[in-house]
């Protein structure tokens, strides 16, 4: 049973993106690897950019500089 986590910055991903990463994490463990969709688990996890450091920075930060 593979196991994927996605994380992404907490920034407004609409239910249809989260889907479609779903759905693509799904088909490229089957397409690559050659497992079963059905016992496929994929998590996506929405950080706080507040939460989430780049460089040193928390990226809430560099987003407010233009980074």
């Amino acid at each position: 049973m593979p196991y994927v986590n996605i994380k992404i910055t907490r920034e407004g991903a609409s239910a249809e993106q989260k889907a479609r990463l779903i759905q693509g994490a799904t088909q490229l463990l089957v397409d690559v690897l050659g497992k079963n969709p059905a016992t496929t688990v994929v998590v996506i996890d929405e950080v706080e950019t507040d939460n989430w450091g780049i460089g040193g920075e928390a990226v809430s930060q560099r987003r407010k500089k233009g980074l």
